[in-house]
């Protein structure tokens, strides 16, 4: 985390995780601290200045100019001339420090004892998700049941007084808002569901008991949750009923975004995935290299970050996506 990242030979083919728009630049961000910037909506690629090397798995956009990247270590990144470079706002030490005082002052035993595990075992837990809220509201969400909130763009940042209904402290991998509801989701089947804003959090039942990588709040209101084994599952109610989204393999579902109204979903066979019916089915020919995250174009085309590097897909590939049910 004091290390400077290395400079790439070719950025355009790391391994990289997460993708956002800075104005009309995509910043995407990778393993070993890796960040590139793109001013033709993923063709070419220069890498940014990054004073750490611990792998980033978050980034996201206040506006043109100011951002956040989070990753490995509980390192927080900040940047604020459009991602050309980044400085160091915190890591995982202080995140520990803050877990602690927060259960301290809740004095309850379970949460006293997970918080001196975090102190003692330095700061080796990762951060996976990065939310923006409203304004400079902005919501980190990670390992071991990690909770960050910040009102001013990430220059500090609060442990939640209310704690979440994970006894475990399970990983948190998904965050996503619309409007004042916050939906989180994670390992063992966990959903968290928020209608303040992401003040207070419920806990929905699991319609399955293993990893959920992604989530969405759809334009209707409903929930989706996609995760391991390609299970895929829709509740219209608020997680009060769930309905399985059928897919044409058990690849685990990596991430999704909403391409219009619909959910688009990325899977690690490199395939990505649109509804038909109840049933999701495979929007490309030939599957892409393995997908760890995908980010829709201004253009109408999608961004595929893969194992092999990002991969630019035209628009004419998504001309017809959400016509048919």
């Amino acid at each position: 985390m004091d290390r400077a990242a290395l400079q790439a030979r070719q950025p355009s083919r790391v391994v990289l995780l997460d993708a956002a728009y800075a104005g009309d630049t995509v910043v995407a961000v990778g393993e070993r601290g890796l960040i590139v910037r793109s001013a033709d909506e993923g063709r070419s690629w220069q890498q940014a200045v990054v004073p750490a090397s611990a792998t980033l798995t978050a980034v996201s956009f206040q506006d043109e100019k100011h951002g956040l990247a989070v990753g490995h270590g509980g390192l927080v990144l900040a940047t604020e001339d459009a991602g050309r470079s980044w400085q160091k706002r915190m890591d995982g030490r202080q995140i520990a420090q803050l877990m602690l005082a927060s259960a301290e002052r809740s004095g309850q035993e379970r949460a006293l004892a997970q918080a001196r595990q975090l102190v003692a075992d330095g700061p080796d837990k990762p951060l996976f998700a990065l939310l923006q809220l409203d304004g400079r509201r902005m919501l980190a969400v990670g390992a071991y049941n990690i909770v960050l909130r910040s009102e001013d763009g990430g220059r500090s940042w609060t442990v939640p007084d209310a704690p979440l209904d994970n006894p475990q402290a399970s990983h948190i991998y998904a965050a996503r808002a619309r409007g004042t509801r916050v939906l989180l989701a994670g390992e063992q089947g966990l959903i968290l569901l928020s209608e303040d804003g992401g003040k207070n959090f419920r806990r929905l039942p699991a319609p399955y008991r293993g990893s959920f990588f992604t989530a969405e709040i759809t334009a209707d209101g409903g929930i989706l949750v996609a995760g391991l084994r390609g299970n895929v599952w829709h509740s219209p109610d608020g997680g009060a009923h769930w309905h399985v989204r059928r897919t044409s393999s058990q690849a685990t579902v990596t991430h999704s975004s909403l391409l219009g109204d619909e959910p688009l979903l990325s899977t690690l066979s490199g395939q990505l995935l649109r509804r038909q019916d109840d049933a999701l089915i495979p929007l490309l020919g030939t599957p892409l290299p393995s997908i760890n995250a995908i980010l829709p174009l201004r253009s109408g085309g999608v961004l595929a970050l893969t194992g092999s590097g990002a991969i630019a897909l035209p628009a004419t590939a998504f001309q017809n996506f959400g016509t048919t049910r």
